[in-house]
């Protein structure tokens, strides 16, 4: 038997239960919001490899996904990105990128499991 979307997120430490509290427990709304995280996070993708020069775009990119994660309760990458974001600001691209390769692997588990729930949605 395969777990369901919400069950999987919460092994990814994703605060399911604080993200449809907040829409007034609404499962159905809160998995729609989170394919539409995907979407977000597939026009904002920010590679760990990004240059000095790019550090206001990147700053701009991160500051979206640290709200969209914030207001979804994905904690993981709420808090990587408010770091980030805090770097970036104080002129810390080098330790903004050590963060954002720390986040990656979570954030490529989480984005996965929202996809597969997705495609299966799809049919």
């Amino acid at each position: 038997m395969s777990l369901s979307l919400l069950e999987e997120l919460r092994k990814l430490d994703v605060d399911v239960d604080e993200g449809t509290d907040r829409l007034m427990g609404n499962t159905s709304l809160y998995e729609r919001m989170l394919f539409k995280f995907d979407d977000i996070m597939g026009t904002l993708l920010i590679t760990p490899d990004f240059d000095d020069n790019e550090s206001p775009e990147v700053l701009e990119k991160a500051h979206t996904i640290k709200g969209s994660a914030g207001n979804l309760s994905i904690t993981p990458l709420y808090e990587a990105y408010d770091k980030i974001v805090q770097l970036l600001r104080k002129g810390q691209p080098e330790q903004a990128r050590s963060v954002l390769k720390e986040i990656y692997p979570v954030q490529t588990d989480i984005l996965n499991c929202i996809r597969r729930h997705k495609a299966k949605e799809a049919f």
